[in-house]
């Protein structure tokens, strides 16, 4: 009896140090923060010096207007890898749906994956949830994962829950989990579900009381590619969706610190010319509490991937200008807002008659609305706030740098566009959310919008 009481009381210690472990590699069950690089920023690869300002911004828009296409299917691109050994669908028969990110990423952020670790520059995407990685070449070229020089790698079975919650997969000869996932602009990658340990480098903010600190997390699934087909320039991608597979979903299942996210977006001007990043906090850090912070809840959407709420109203100066109620995707990777033709045109009706501006032409036709300010100082450009009411009773205030952007010296453009056939979706755009703390929680599903001044906040501001 003794014995066995020994063994019970050996166990529930053993239980308590692995919890207090795992709180302790999570940040202490509280929270991180790490970077967020915009792509145009010096710290990028993909930084081109010879751009302008305004040239940056008028590409932004083009990915923008090219890259919000909806794919639907998985159908291999011409001399694609054959598909994955057969053994039974293991995640459901239905097709891949998600948006292109291969031109239209704004954001990358790094991660370590692997022990020793590997580090990889990802896409960090809203609109997707599967975290992947190139391990293309066993690791003999650059931004690669070799998992044959991890001690912490393993794969993931095909009967497992993961694997079940992957769009399209199937079992491979040693019933390993093998994907396939698709893009609307034909790009196609292949590999197999696996398993490793991820390592952030937690920076402290200027808001951020806590030193610096490295955070690992065991045991985190991920698609380790070994086929890529199409235009993919990063290391990989890390999927903050909605969905079980996202690397936000799988922090709260593995950790203590909840299935909770947040960031804060520099202005783009201010991440293309200084070496500020913007901040993506996970845990206690993604916590929305700044004095004017307006929340609304989550509401079901076609894809349930996407952060989708319910915009009520907007109002152009304090003036409603259109208060039909319409399903709206929150997203940090485009950077235009769409809204539905009757909303935008009455928005663009309202702004006509409060902004004193001739009226441009639009640059390779992008963008609907555009004024000349050519010798017009920026205060007397008098563009008014545009208020957005969301389900809940939630308000959000865009200001003018939230609305409108220079796309030529002396060219203002709306950042918005209407939503078409080719991009069926309402989208609220990185533009609109620059300057704010934007904070997502899927266990209390809301997603609230406080004011900030994100370059304080940037891990760059506090070194």
């Amino acid at each position: 009896m003794e014995a066995t009481v020994l063994v019970l009381f050996a166990l529930i210690l053993l239980a308590g140090q692995r919890a207090c472990a795992a709180s302790r590699a999570a940040g202490g069950g509280g929270g991180f923060s790490v970077e967020l690089i915009h792509r145009d920023s010096p710290r990028s690869p993909f930084h081109d010096p010879a751009l302008s300002p305004q040239a940056r911004m008028l590409a932004a828009a083009r990915r923008s207007i090219q890259g919000q296409v909806l794919a639907r299917g998985s159908a291999s691109a011409p001399g694609a890898a054959p598909a994955p050994a057969s053994g039974g669908a293991a995640g459901g028969s239905g097709g891949v749906e998600s948006k292109i990110i291969t031109q239209s990423f704004e954001y990358l952020m790094a991660v370590s994956v692997g022990t020793p670790a590997t580090q990889m520059l990802a896409i960090a995407d809203t609109g997707s949830d599967l975290v992947w990685f190139d391990c293309r070449s066993n690791g003999t070229a650059g931004g690669v994962f070799a998992p044959s020089r991890s001690s912490t790698y393993d794969v993931v079975g095909c009967q497992s829950d993961a694997c079940q919650a992957l769009d399209r997969a199937s079992c491979d000869a040693d019933s390993d989990c093998q994907y396939q996932y698709s893009y609307g602009d034909g790009s196609h990658i292949v590999g197999v579900l696996s398993t490793e340990t991820f390592t952030f480098a937690s920076s402290a903010s200027a808001s951020a009381a806590a030193a610096s600190q490295v955070v690992s997390v065991p045991h985190l699934d991920f698609g380790c590619s070994t086929y890529l087909a199409g235009s993919f320039r990063a290391d990989g991608l890390v999927g903050l969706g909605g969905g079980p597979l996202s690397l936000v979903s799988q922090l709260g299942s593995a950790t203590q610190i909840g299935r909770r996210f947040s960031y804060c977006l520099i202005p783009s001007a201010a991440a293309a010319s200084t070496n500020a990043s913007s901040t993506l906090n996970f845990g206690a850090n993604a916590v929305v509490s700044e004095p004017g912070a307006a929340s609304t809840p989550l509401v079901p959407g076609e894809i349930d991937t996407y952060y989708t709420v319910a915009l009520e109203s907007v109002a152009v100066g304090g003036k409603t200008v259109a208060s039909n109620e319409s399903a709206i995707i929150v997203d940090s990777g485009t950077t235009l807002t769409f809204l539905d033709p009757a909303l935008l045109k009455a928005l663009v009706g309202e702004l006509g008659r409060r902004i004193n501006l001739t009226r441009a032409d639009p640059p390779e036709k992008l963008l609907e609305v555009c004024y000349d300010v050519s010798g017009r100082p920026q205060e007397e450009w008098g563009i008014p706030d545009v208020a957005l009411r969301f389900g809940g009773g939630g308000v959000v205030t865009l200001r003018p740098e939230n609305t409108f952007v220079l796309v030529q010296e002396d060219t203002l453009c709306l950042a918005m566009a209407a939503v078409t056939g080719d991009q069926p979706v309402s989208i609220i755009g990185n533009v609109a959310q620059q300057n704010f703390h934007v904070g997502y929680d899927l266990d209390a599903r809301t997603v609230t919008f406080a004011p900030a001044d994100c370059a304080r906040s940037s891990p760059a501001a506090s070194s």
